[in-house]
């Protein structure tokens, strides 16, 4: 019988006939929640929850191709002694034996506990919390986010940091795993943990997720919170632009194998199953609200995106960088996100990306230098979000980036060219890597030179860690949490410093002042 797309997916997602063998009671021959639990997108009644059966994990998973029932527990209590909501889902092989259960009917801005059971194994529990109710006062909260962790390069102590904390919800921002083979990306000192192969098919990338899922450190921070994720470019390959590589021509071997990273970056995120890939396609952008204090649009800046003008890398200014017609968004991906604008209610709107917003300038004296990956390479795309902005369309503009492996906090200008009479319209917070790039320093050599060059950079540092943010209606502190060292586990964690934006004033101050 040939399924149509619907009735496949519904075997996918459990919600068709079930193979009468799926329901024996399965036997493992290792413990098989090795990944640890997640949750993510929460909504004021619904919240996704996600787990992984992998006996063997960095070997495919080790389990037969089969479906097996997973129950799955949602709780008020850290003992389950309030059994809120319940179920069963099946982990089905085309999936990689990955579950995902959208958990509906619950209480607005509320904590819950939850975990899977299979066979007689148990997953660790996990704590996540639903959104406020739509539209209602909000007077605070308190989420963290974070970008780039290479495996080779350090360890993910920030992790276990960050699940120490107090938070509401954590935002990725891409670079979850990193593509390249044993010591192609080598950290300044040298690299510290290993991996065996550089990944490209399936097999491949599953296999990638694994060996960072089974880090204790990350799985201590998604069993603390809800995760809010998106991508970047090394979820498939270095500086990829929509089905461009990083180098040479677009090809059907690299959609290919774009289409198996978009498979395993679905398989092991807490992602909605409006968000499952369809070959190399996968829809990810997606806007999360938090009452009337905040409304997060969470953008994907690679599927859609033209290739890298002038060859890539770091370039002088080009026609073809200001060509109105390029775009990093894709023109309905924009519409989307200038509508939302429109439509916003919420105090607070946040652009959650990937790569550098604000103009960068990394030429000294009169020369410029622009990087092509990032916003500078597709500027009329960023002067019609700023010029939107500049318009009143929405209230206090904050843009949140990863990607360069530095802390920075950028004024965004109407006008790069002439900041001197420039109106500011927003504000970019850069968060550093929670480990690539290795121990990093608190300055690079040039800092002063640069920030003289870029004179909307009012702060910028290299240590590892991640941001965490502190929301109010008047106003948002952003702490730059960093870390003394990666290569080692352990690190200890501080505040680098800690600067806000007040309600209606986009300019970055130091907190207290």
């Amino acid at each position: 019988m040939k399924l149509t797309g619907l009735s496949a997916a519904a075997l996918v997602f459990g919600m068709g006939p079930f193979a009468r063998d799926a329901w024996v009671q399965p036997r493992f021959p290792a413990y098989p929640f090795s990944l640890g639990v997640a949750s993510g997108d929460p909504t004021p009644d619904e919240v996704v929850l996600w787990t992984r059966l992998a006996p063997d994990p960095l070997n495919g998973g080790g389990l037969p191709e089969r479906e097996i029932p997973v129950r799955w527990q949602v709780a008020g209590d850290e003992n389950f002694r309030q059994i809120i909501r319940q179920g069963t889902e099946l982990a089905r092989p085309e999936l990689a034996h990955s579950v995902h259960v959208e958990v509906e009917g619950l209480e607005p801005a509320r904590e819950y506990f939850y975990r899977f059971i299979a066979g007689s194994e148990s997953s660790p529990t996990g704590r996540t919390k639903t959104a406020p109710a739509t539209g209602s006062s909000v007077s605070g909260m308190t989420f963290a986010f974070a970008s780039c962790q290479q495996y080779e390069h350090g360890y993910f102590t920030a992790y276990r940091r960050m699940a120490e904390e107090d938070l509401d919800l954590v935002v990725h921002l891409g670079d979850y795993i990193y593509e390249y083979g044993p010591g192609e990306d080598v950290a300044s000192g040298g690299n510290v943990r290993a991996h065996d192969r550089r990944v490209s098919t399936l097999g491949d990338y599953r296999d990638r997720y694994a060996l960072y899922r089974t880090d204790e450190d990350l799985q201590a921070a998604h069993a603390a919170f809800p995760w809010i994720v998106t991508w970047d470019d090394h979820e498939v390959e270095n500086n990829y632009a929509g089905e461009f590589p990083e180098i040479g021509p677009a090809s059907p071997f690299f959609v290919q194998r774009r289409a198996a990273a978009y498979q395993a970056y679905y398989e092991h995120m807490p992602l909605r199953r409006s968000s499952m890939p369809r070959g190399p396609d996968m829809p990810i952008y997606r806007r999360l609200v938090y009452g009337d204090l905040v409304d997060f649009s969470v953008l994907d800046t690679r599927q859609y995106r033209d290739d890298q003008a002038s060859g890539d890398g770091k370039q002088p200014p080009s026609p073809e960088a200001r060509d109105p017609g390029r775009t990093l968004l894709g023109s309905r991906q924009e519409r989307w996100l200038l509508n939302g604008f429109s439509a916003s209610k919420a105090r607070w709107n946040v652009l959650a990306q990937q790569v550098f917003f604000a103009r960068f300038d990394a030429q000294d004296g009169v020369k410029r230098l622009f990087e092509m990956d990032a916003w500078d390479g597709y500027e009329a795309q960023r002067n019609r979000i700023v010029e939107r902005v500049a318009e009143g369309e929405i209230d206090n503009f904050v843009v949140l980036t990863g990607n360069v492996h530095g802390n920075w906090a950028n004024e965004i200008l109407t006008n790069f060219d002439d900041p001197d009479s420039s109106t500011s319209v927003g504000t970019e917070f850069v968060g550093t890597s929670i480990s690539s790039g290795g121990d990093g320093s608190d300055v690079r050599p040039g800092t002063l030179e640069t920030l003289d060059e870029n004179p909307h950079v009012k702060f910028w540092n290299d240590q590892r860690g991640y941001v965490r943010c502190r929301l109010t209606p008047d106003a948002w502190q952003t702490d730059f949490r960093v870390l003394p060292y990666v290569k080692e586990p352990g690190a200890p964690i501080a505040t680098r410093t800690s600067l806000v934006v007040e309600n209606g004033d986009p300019r970055v101050q130091m907190a207290g002042e």
